[in-house]
């Protein structure tokens, strides 16, 4: 199954690389939500690969939403994201990927994250590790906030939030700078390698989250609420680290 999502995330991922760049059409699902054709046709790939490989799996979809199969096996459920970043894609600027997770019985045991535009694909099965194209990679081994460059990302509706800018003010004063790069899977990958010690955000869905979180675990880092508390990748927020600047962030989250 991770080969199958590996080849499938690749393969969709070549399908936004080629429209990156290009005038294509642009809509809106909300004042500032964008889906464009991109995002579409990437899910559609990705769709009918999943019905005709394991055409009895549930699937969870950024775009089409929940899916299920009358007399299907509803323990496995495919999360998928066919563009994260659209509006980094809407305006031409690189940084965006395909993201795909497979949950068995409520736990992600699969995920994968393909930025097409490095030709990096970050892949981590439960128990497996993680890889960046097929090499181990691990989280960063430093433990100091102050020594940390984090990433975060705003939610959509950051004009009727407080927290955000608190947030952000806060651990720029802490740590040795923060980032914010607009694809929340590309930020929990680059945790997951050791570019960034720490990433949060307010205001996710699953699909941005799925195979991001299984990636930092297995590459020895560390996911919670802002409390500390046990993650659940359906409920924002959430905080991802290196595991030894959690509680550091975490003091300030919380």
């Amino acid at each position: 199954m991770l080969n199958f999502a590996i080849e499938t995330a690749r393969d969709a991922g070549g399908i936004l690389l080629e429209k990156f760049g290009r005038k294509i059409k642009i809509s809106k699902k909300g004042d500032i939500d964008l889906v464009t054709e991109a995002d579409l046709a990437s899910e559609a790939l990705i769709l009918e690969r999943i019905r005709s490989h394991y055409p009895k799996h549930s699937i969870l979809a950024e775009e089409s939403g929940a899916a299920s199969v009358a007399g299907g096996d509803a323990t496995w459920k495919w999360i998928i994201d066919p563009l994260d970043g659209t509006t980094n894609f809407a305006h031409n600027y690189p940084c965006f990927c395909v993201t795909i997770a497979l949950e068995h019985n409520g736990e992600v045991v699969v995920g994968v994250t393909y930025d097409p535009t490095r030709n990096e694909l970050f892949a981590a099965e439960k128990g497996g590790g993680a890889t960046l194209n097929g090499k181990p990679i691990r989280v960063s081994d430093i433990d100091k906030l102050g020594d940390s460059l984090l990433v975060t990302g705003f939610p959509y509706d950051i004009k009727n939030r407080k927290e955000p800018a608190r947030h952000l003010h806060e651990l720029l004063m802490l740590s040795r700078g923060v980032r914010r790069d607009g694809s929340a899977a590309i930020d929990l990958a680059y945790v997951a390698c050791g570019r960034f010690e720490g990433f949060w955000e307010e205001g996710l869905n699953p699909w941005d989250v799925a195979a991001g979180t299984l990636l930092v675990k297995e590459a020895g880092g560390q996911t919670s609420y802002f409390d500390g508390s046990k993650l659940d990748i359906y409920r924002p927020p959430l905080v991802a680290t290196n595991g030894l600047i959690h509680d550091q962030m975490i003091a300030v989250l919380k």
